[in-house]
């Protein structure tokens, strides 16, 4: 891995971080909650400054950050401490990290999307001997669903083809503003299954372009939810990446995108970004101490009873958490160590 490598990956999880801890910084602002640190990395300080009543700092391993607020994790009397705000200023303040890491990756798709272009769910033309030709499908028919999954991208019609492997799939289509159902078995080739036939390009109206990254994030939400969901059952194909391997794909893209040009190389790193940044959003409301999710699940534990958790004990059920997760990433990259520099 080398220092390139090793500075774009830091960019890359700066800004996602910057933009996660800056969601929750300005709702806290915004709400009246002091701000006592607005922190990028972990450890020592390697620069501070105060302005105002907040200290903002760098700290230094570029491993996190976070945004502390007066009386997050200890109780106080003062009435601008977070635990004396409503449950809703408190909820709206967790959620609004996730949230921006979700937008982070909406805008960086609606840049994609608008000047790369993409592909739609209409058929341009069929290909010749294939289950596509076999069923009659037709250019100008618009696949609307596919194995009874509402269908919106390009990609949705490949995984769902990939996942059933051969196995016959309802397809309905709309033609003339009619739609057909028809009965469609994907034909393999190599090791990929295929429908058999070319989608039309998008047209790149705006209406279009805020529409399909809409659809790309909430595509990549159910990937993450389905990815947690095989993880937990032990479904889960292939290695778990943590901090070494994420810095390793970006490395790959980076390269491979160089390969054509700069631009190329750009457009390849912020769609890792957005990758990286959606899944953040998603990862981290769930419901684990020490995440945004955990803290959710005492708020709202919170609105059920009336009265809250003792604000030192939810501190150290975090804090336990938190012991748990660094474990888990310890172990996840000794995995990354041993599989990019040994094997």
């Amino acid at each position: 891995m080398d220092v390139l490598t090793i500075f774009i990956s830091i960019l890359v999880f700066g800004l996602i971080i910057l933009v996660h801890e800056f969601g929750h910084f300005i709702v806290a602002k915004k709400s009246g909650i002091m701000v006592e640190e607005f922190a990028m990395g972990m450890g020592p300080k390697l620069i501070s400054k105060k302005i105002g009543e907040t200290v903002y700092s760098i700290r230094a391993f570029p491993i996190g950050g976070f945004c502390n607020m007066l009386g997050a994790d200890t109780a106080t009397d003062d009435s601008r401490s977070f635990t004396n705000k409503p449950v809703r200023t408190r909820i709206a303040v967790i959620v609004a990290g996730p949230v921006m890491n979700l937008l982070l990756a909406y805008i960086i798709i609606v840049w994609s999307v608008a000047s790369g272009g993409y592909l739609s769910t209409t058929v341009n033309r069929v290909l010749p001997n294939s289950a596509a030709e076999e069923i009659g499908l037709q250019a100008g028919d618009k696949i609307i669903s596919l194995d009874g999954q509402r269908i919106h991208l390009k990609q949705e019609i490949d995984m769902i083809v990939q996942q059933t492997k051969g196995s016959p799939l309802q397809i309905v289509i709309e033609r003339d503003g009619s739609r057909i159902t028809k009965l469609v078995t994907p034909r393999q080739e190599g090791d990929r299954w295929l429908i058999g036939f070319e989608p039309k390009i998008g047209e790149n109206n705006v209406f279009n372009v805020l529409s399909q990254a809409f659809w790309q994030v909430i595509f990549i939400i159910k990937q993450v939810i389905i990815g947690l969901i095989q993880l937990v059952t032990l479904k889960a194909k292939g290695q778990v990446a943590g901090p070494l391997g994420v810095m390793d794909i970006i490395g790959e893209a980076y390269q491979e995108g160089m390969k054509a040009s700069f631009y190329v190389a750009i457009q390849y790193l912020l769609s890792i970004t957005a990758l990286i940044s959606a899944n953040l959003g998603v990862m981290n409301l769930l419901p684990f101490p020490a995440l945004d999710g955990g803290r959710l699940v005492f708020l709202f534990l919170e609105g059920l009873r009336g009265k809250p958790v003792d604000v030192e004990k939810e501190g150290l059920i975090h804090f336990i958490g938190f012991a748990v997760l660094m474990t888990l990433m310890v172990v996840v990259l000794f995995n990354d160590i041993s599989r990019i520099f040994i094997h």
